[in-house]
This record gives C-alpha cells, sequence and structure tokens, in this order.
C-alpha cells in the first residue's frame, strides 16, 4: 500500500501561477517607470558635467553651513572661514561675474565699483545684504536686491529713480526726483528742458508742487519754473514768461491756478500783454503791465501840474478882480 505525504503550507497551483502573474506585474511597471523618467531627463537641458557641478555645490554649500556652525560653536570661525572658501573655489563656486540689471540712466561703473570686492569672495561666504546696504548708498538706486547664481555669477537687478525735475541752487542746477531726492548735477541747458524749482525748502515741495500742478491739466506742460517763496506759497513763471503769483495754502493755491486756467481759456491770459497776475486777493486779480506804471505817473505828474496853473489862474484873477474895484 503505497503513502503519499501532503505538506501544509505548500503552495497550490492557483498560488504560483497569482505570484508569478504579480511578479510580472511589478516587473513591467519598473520598467514603465525607468523608461519615463529616463525619457524626461533625457529632455532636461543640462550635462552630466553640469549636473555633477550643480549637486557638488550643493554638497559644498550643506558643508559651509555645518562647517560656520560648528566653527560659531567653538569659537573657530576664522579657520573654519578660510577651509570653507577653499573647498568652494575649488569647486568653482567663487564670483567671477556680475550681471546687472534695470539701469537706463545711472552709471553703472558706480554699481561694479561696490560689486568688485565680492569677486574675491567664495559664493558660501559672500554677504549679499552688506552689498545691498551698500548699493541702496548710491543716489540714483531706490532699491536693490542682490542673489547668487550657481556657480560663479552674481546677479545684481537695480530699480531707478526717476528723474522728475530741476532744482536751482545759486549757480547751480541739481536733477531731483519726484520727493525731492538729488540724483546728479545737470548743466545749465539741460536744466532749462525741465521744470525748474527755486527757493529755500522748494525740493521737499516737489511732490506737493506736482499735485498743484495737476490740477490744471492744460496749464501743467506750459509752467517752466516754480518759485517756493518765504516757505508759504508759489510764484509760476510759464513759457512765455508770465508769472503768476498764487495764495498761501493747498486748497487756495490750487482753486486760484484752476480760476486762472478757466480764464485763460476764455480769454488767452498767457501770451499777451500782462506780465504778473498777482492772485493773492480772494475777490480780485491784480494785473502788471510794462511800461503801465510809468505812463501812470507821468498822467499823474501832468494831472497835478495842470491843477496847479488852473489854481494859479484863479489867484491872479483873483487878484485883478480886487485891483480893478
Amino acid at each position: 500500500m503505497s503513502a503519499t505525504t501532503i505538506r501544509r503550507g505548500g503552495k497550490g497551483v492557483r498560488r504560483a501561477t497569482a505570484a508569478k502573474g504579480k511578479a510580472r506585474a511589478v516587473q513591467g511597471a519598473k520598467q514603465k517607470t525607468g523608461g519615463a523618467v529616463g525619457a524626461a531627463w533625457n529632455k532636461v537641458p543640462i550635462s552630466e558635467t553640469g549636473l555633477q557641478k550643480f549637486f557638488i555645490g550643493i554638497f559644498v554649500l550643506l558643508a559651509a553651513a555645518s562647517l560656520v556652525a560648528l566653527a560659531i560653536y567653538a569659537g573657530l570661525p576664522e579657520a573654519v572661514r578660510d577651509r570653507v572658501g577653499g573647498m568652494a573655489d575649488e569647486a568653482g563656486f567663487t564670483v567671477r561675474k556680475v550681471e546687472v540689471r534695470g539701469v537706463d540712466r545711472m552709471d553703472r561703473q558706480a554699481i561694479y565699483e561696490r560689486a568688485v570686492a565680492a569677486q574675491q569672495v567664495p559664493m558660501p561666504l559672500m554677504d549679499v545684504d552688506e552689498l545691498r546696504g551698500e548699493l541702496l548708498q548710491l543716489p540714483w538706486v531706490a532699491d536693490a536686491r542682490v542673489s547668487r547664481q550657481l556657480p560663479d555669477t552674481l546677479v545684481i537687478d537695480i530699480v531707478e529713480r526717476r528723474p522728475h525735475a530741476v532744482l536751482q541752487e545759486g549757480e547751480e542746477f541739481v536733477l531731483i526726483d519726484p520727493s525731492g531726492h538729488r540724483l546728479q548735477p545737470v548743466k545749465r541747458g539741460e536744466a532749462e528742458k525741465m521744470l525748474v524749482l527755486s527757493g529755500d525748502g522748494a525740493a521737499e515741495r516737489a511732490a506737493e508742487l506736482s499735485e498743484l500742478l495737476d490740477a490744471a491739466p492744460a496749464l501743467k506742460p506750459q509752467v517752466r519754473a516754480a518759485e517756493w517763496v518765504g516757505h508759504r506759497r508759489w510764484n509760476l513763471t510759464f513759457k512765455t514768461g508770465q508769472v503768476v503769483a498764487l495764495p498761501e495754502g493747498d486748497k487756495e493755491s490750487s482753486d486760484a491756478l484752476v480760476s486762472f486756467a478757466r480764464m485763460d481759456g476764455m480769454n488767452r491770459l498767457l501770451g499777451g500783454k500782462v506780465t504778473v497776475f498777482d492772485m493773492r486777493a480772494d475777490d480780485r486779480i491784480y494785473m502788471r503791465v510794462p511800461g503801465r506804471a510809468a505812463e501812470e505817473a507821468e498822467m499823474e505828474a501832468q494831472r497835478k501840474r495842470l491843477e496847479r496853473e488852473a489854481a494859479q489862474a484863479a489867484a491872479a484873477q483873483e487878484s485883478g478882480e480886487e485891483i480893478g474895484g
């Protein structure tokens, strides 16, 4: 009688078949995933050498951060800084190029002069905040951003101030922005092409003057100069050479300028004989015409002369009548 031994726990036919199917599915998924990743990786426009340098740079930066932290803790910053600098330099992470963006009017050389020191410092040790602070000291720079572009490029983005007018200080002319910030000296010929401000405190009032002129847009492009008088009010000089004396106060001066613009639109005051329009009074406007004062003085003198002659004639006639009587 033969005996058959049945092992407990052994795999049945169905289990074996299911296991083989699962293994094939896993293997197929691996092949598909590997193929997709490989295809995507092949599309990345970076060479193996570039990728190797990039990952080396990441490693250097991480190592540098760890070493600096250790140096601070151990009290040995200088030694570690030298070591970090050497590692970064060997890996090619030293500033070799400076890229400046956003500069239109200012001299780029002033930026490069402040960035040249960074070219001697390894990337991990360069203080971008300190360089930004130095750039903000330049007259034309309203804002700046300094960033590292691995492996060897320093990128500087500049926000320039906008030239607005010219400030006259004695015989000197200085370009200013809308806030009155001084940018750079300019020659008289260049100054005459722009709005010229004068008077003590005029630069600090540049923004207020812009708001005032905006109240009369038809007149704004015709204003050639503005004088801040006695820390109180403005005298505006137009391209025709005529002057409008405005009253004190923001609202009062704005209302007066709008009123003048309305009268000019109706009667063409600009370009006429009147040289000065004094609008400081609430209810009237005083106008000065060249030579009118001399004419009025002569007429007054003539009137007084005629009065004297008439008085003398009357006196002589009265004296003659008394003698005859």
